[in-house]
């Protein structure tokens, strides 16, 4: 795989573990203990930390990636194998 491409998918898989951090460790100002601002919402998040979430999505798309090149190098799960509708015509005993 080229490194231009190996640097294009992790930052896809980096972008898409934004959101799979995004929820976790999220305090309401309720929750905190703290007096919502007129206008805000009661589920609105008390704080916003920019560099824990981007510590935090680094790992995980890290470790994602790694999971994915060790795939792509070891051939553990192909795209045959993904191919659910060849596998379910009739005379496709495979």
């Amino acid at each position: 795989m080229p490194w231009k491409s190996a640097l294009a998918i992790y930052f896809l898989f980096w972008a898409f573990s934004v959101f799979l951090v995004l929820p976790f460790g999220v305090k309401t100002s309720e929750e905190a203990g703290v007096a919502l601002v007129p206008g805000q919402a009661p589920s609105a998040p008390h704080e916003f930390n920019a560099r824990r979430i981007a510590l935090r999505t680094t790992i995980v798309a890290t470790i994602l990636f790694a999971i994915f090149y060790l795939n792509y190098i070891n051939g553990w799960v192909t795209t045959d194998m993904l191919d659910w509708w060849a596998h379910m015509q009739p005379g496709n005993a495979g």
